[in-house]
């Protein structure tokens, strides 16, 4: 977390643009990071920049299942969402987790709103067909069907304009519905990523367990603080950006192929916040992706 009067010399710039932040189950596992980065949430709230948080949950949901005595299927990182699993979402990304982000706004004095993709339309999905997934390890295919999760066909960020032009912070969990009401587990970096580019956001943040992109994924001194398009591309291709890295990789570049201006990879699992830091300038935290 950075010093409010610090930060004011460059925040007004951004004054009136559009930030998303995503976080990944792991940074609300740290209750001191999570204090500070609600902290920068509320400055940057303050300082007339709308900042929508999407959430997902994953190592919460996993603890509830293990809990609960359910299975936890993941095929090539994806959640299968069968009936118990769609139902733990429910509980912890709808209800124990998103109240926990308004009740750590709330003590930084920002002004929360609890949501999901269910509210008033914001995100209609449909039910992911199978698909034919390749084992990594065995080189055989498999097809999967992962149940209740769903892919977004629309967005409506209606609800959403109206809520930060009063200045509140919407809060969304990554759940969505369709027409007839059937609810759906969606990817929390896909549903980022639809968001920032219906409210067209000046930045997506990707806030996770790794400090960014890495040249060397067993050396955090190779973190690349820059990288256009090409570059993600180029590693990629190489195997360099693979596992976990690769499908947060391909939001990003999709993000900014529909008109996000910037995307940044940071470490959310610090107990400082590094996101008033990564706006100061000449900042090298985490990773900015640009075209």
């Amino acid at each position: 977390m950075m010093d409010e009067t610090g930060a004011d010399s460059y925040l007004g710039q951004h004054k009136g643009k559009r930030f998303v932040v995503k976080l990944g189950g792991e940074v609300m596992l740290n209750a001191a990071g999570l204090r500070a980065l609600s902290a920068d949430i509320a400055t940057l709230a303050r300082s007339g920049v709308g900042v929508v948080i999407v959430h997902g949950g994953g190592p919460q949901a996993d603890a509830l299942a293990a809990k609960l005595g359910h299975r936890v299927r993941k095929v090539a990182g994806r959640r299968v969402t069968d009936d118990d699993a769609l139902e733990v979402a429910k509980m912890v990304y709808g209800g124990s987790i998103n109240l926990e982000l308004l009740a750590a706004l709330r003590a930084a004095g920002a002004q929360g709103v609890g949501l999901s993709g269910v509210d008033a339309t914001l995100i209609t999905a449909t039910r992911r067909m199978p698909v034919v997934v390749r084992d990594q390890h065995t080189g055989t295919d498999e097809m999967v069907d992962f149940g209740h999760v769903g892919d977004i066909a629309a967005v409506d960020v209606s609800l959403v304009d109206l809520l930060l032009g009063a200045g509140y912070v919407p809060v969304v969990a990554s759940l969505a519905a369709d027409d007839e009401g059937n609810l759906y587990n969606v990817n929390a970096d896909t549903v980022a990523q639809a968001l920032a580019v219906a409210l067209h956001a000046d930045r997506l943040y990707l806030l996770t367990n790794v400090p960014g992109i890495l040249l060397d994924p067993t050396d955090p001194g190779s973190l690349l603080p820059i990288c256009t398009r090409e570059q993600a591309e180029r590693l990629i291709r190489q195997g360099v950006i693979s596992g976990g890295m690769l499908p947060k990789v391909l939001n990003c570049l999709q993000a900014l192929a529909d008109g996000v201006r910037q995307v940044q990879i940071l470490d959310g699992t610090q107990e400082r916040s590094l996101l008033l830091e990564s706006l100061a300038p000449n900042a090298e935290v985490g990773t900015l992706l640009v075209e």
